[in-house]
C-alpha cells in the first residue's frame, strides 16, 4: 500500500527535461503599461529554425502567472500575461462588524518554484506533455 502511494505522488511531480528539443536563440520580456487600468509583459522566444513539426508548444509560466503561447513566425513565439490594476474598496474601521463585506485577498500559487528571471515552457514531443525550464531571462525595453 506505502508503495502503490509513493508512487502516485511520484508521477504527480512534473519533471522537468534538461534540454530543449530545439535551439533557443534567445528568450526575453518586456513590461508594459497601458494607462491607469492595466499592465502587463510580452514573453519572447526565439528560435534557431523553425519549429519542428512535432513540438507543439502548449504554455509558459512566469512570475506565478501562466500563459498559453501564440506563434508571431514560423521560429518566433509570444505569451502575455496581463495584470488588472482593479483596487477593491475596503471598509476599515474600529468595529470589526463594519469591516464584514471586506473580501480575502486571492494569491495564486504557481505550480513551480520559479526565481524572478526563470520560466518554465510546456510543450508536447509527440503528444508527450514535457517542461522545460529557462534561465537568465533578460528584461528587454519596448521598442
Amino acid at each position: 500500500m506505502i508503495t502503490a502511494i509513493s508512487l502516485t505522488f511520484c508521477a504527480m511531480k512534473q519533471e522537468l527535461q534538461t534540454e530543449f528539443p530545439q535551439e533557443i536563440q534567445s528568450a526575453f520580456y518586456q513590461k508594459m503599461k497601458n494607462g491607469t487600468e492595466s499592465s502587463g509583459t510580452h514573453f519572447y522566444i526565439e528560435f534557431k529554425k523553425p519549429l519542428a513539426t512535432n513540438i507543439k508548444l502548449e504554455k509558459i509560466y512566469f512570475h506565478n502567472q501562466e500563459s498559453s503561447v501564440e506563434e508571431i513566425t514560423k521560429s518566433t513565439v509570444v505569451a502575455h500575461f496581463y495584470q488588472r490594476n482593479k483596487k477593491e474598496d475596503l471598509i476599515l474601521d474600529s468595529n470589526p462588524a463594519k469591516e464584514y463585506g471586506n473580501k480575502a485577498p486571492v494569491i495564486q500559487k504557481s505550480k513551480f518554484d520559479l526565481k524572478p528571471n526563470e520560466a518554465i515552457l510546456e510543450y508536447k514531443k509527440d503528444n508527450k506533455t514535457q517542461f522545460f525550464k529557462i534561465t537568465n531571462l533578460t528584461e528587454k525595453p519596448l521598442r
